[in-house]
């Protein structure tokens, strides 16, 4: 049972995923927010109950589960119908996520929460000891964008900024590890914070 819990955020095409992969082979259970989000959400689920009562059965597909593409449109530039929205899923996310690091066998857990930052931050997640924050500059998360998916430069330009700034997340962050280098360079750095997480855990437990 780990009752030491890191929390990792970043932006778009920041090279969050390729993190927590490294984290995971190093024996690190990594609870994730996107999946946590989608069981949230999932048929006969209470939270997918509660968004049909909201906004009614048009955002069900024919099968019954959640037509993720009706949803979206249904809240696109409508901020009170996204409210409305995230305060039936955020909750239930962040309690599906404390449960999993709890019950995870290691030193520590991760949660990968790539909207730490819009949902509230460390006010929100009041349960993790500390905020990793995976950081490029935005000239690079473009470049990857554009490889990526292969949009446009002004897609990607767009997608980066309808999430928080570098700078929103950079002030909740308590580590911050720059992924500007090579993939080598990654595995040595996530080593590093590893090593360090596990010396935080054991000072933690033995206090």
């Amino acid at each position: 049972m780990s009752d030491y819990i890191i929390g990792v955020t970043g932006g778009v095409a920041s090279g969050k995923s390729e993190v927590t992969r490294r984290f995971e082979a190093l024996g690190i259970v990594v609870a994730d927010a996107d999946l946590a989000a989608r069981a949230a959400v999932a048929p006969g689920s209470e939270g997918l109950a509660a968004v049909v009562e909201v906004f009614g059965a048009s955002v069900l597909g024919p099968d019954g589960s959640l037509d993720r593409a009706a949803m979206r449109q249904r809240v696109f530039g409508d901020e009170a119908a996204r409210r409305q929205l995230e305060a039936i899923v955020h909750p239930l996310v962040r309690a599906q996520l404390h449960r999993e690091c709890e019950q995870a066998r290691g030193p520590y857990a991760i949660a990968a929460i790539p909207l730490l930052a819009e949902g509230g931050g460390r006010a929100a997640y009041p349960w993790l000891q500390r905020i990793l924050v995976v950081d490029v500059a935005a000239d690079v998360q473009r470049a990857r964008l554009v490889q990526r998916d292969g949009i446009d430069p002004a897609l990607a330009g767009r997608m980066i900024a309808a999430q928080a700034t570098r700078a929103q997340r950079l002030a909740i962050a308590d580590d911050v590890l720059v992924n500007d280098g090579t993939l080598e360079s990654l595995d040595a750095h996530v080593r590093a914070l590893d090593r360090r997480y596990r010396e935080l855990a054991t000072s933690q437990s033995g206090a």
